[in-house]
């Protein structure tokens, strides 16, 4: 009787042993998403070159969502450029994306992905190159 008692316990350990490693790599997986930051504003009347304002970066891709544009010059296009922010170089510029769909209405969006550019201080630029341009976004998130 003392075997089938002590038989029971260790097939209770076993489970109990295979949840909690369940358990802690259900945790690991989910915890890179907690690594995610993100800030949210607005722009109003940005003119050829806008810089958005930098944040710090540990690596990672990046995604930049605009909500709701207009452009006082009748664009209907917005250019959007991450850049790296670099200390006594010129900062590099990575793939612009073209942002149209955010134009169509107070709940339009438009987005771009940019990959991993390693860690650093990053921002957007809005229509390098454009002559003219008075863009307003009534909401943007970026989240690295």
């Amino acid at each position: 009787m003392e075997s089938t008692i002590q038989s029971g316990l260790r097939k209770i350990g076993q489970r109990a042993g295979a949840v909690s490693l369940g358990v802690m790599t259900l945790l690991s997986l989910t915890a890179g998403s907690a690594d995610a930051a993100s800030w949210s504003s607005s722009i109003s009347g940005a003119y050829p070159g806008f810089e958005s304002h930098r944040w710090s970066d540990a690596g990672g891709s990046t995604n930049i969502q605009f909500t709701n544009c207009t452009d006082g010059t009748g664009a209907t296009s917005a250019g959007v450029t991450l850049r790296k922010d670099v200390d006594w170089k010129v900062d590099p510029t990575y793939t612009t994306a073209s942002f149209t769909n955010c134009f169509g209405g107070y709940n339009s969006t438009s987005s771009g992905n940019w990959g991993d550019h390693g860690s650093g201080s990053y921002y957007f630029a809005v229509n390098l190159g454009a002559t003219y341009s008075d863009l307003d976004v009534r909401a943007l998130t970026v989240t690295y």
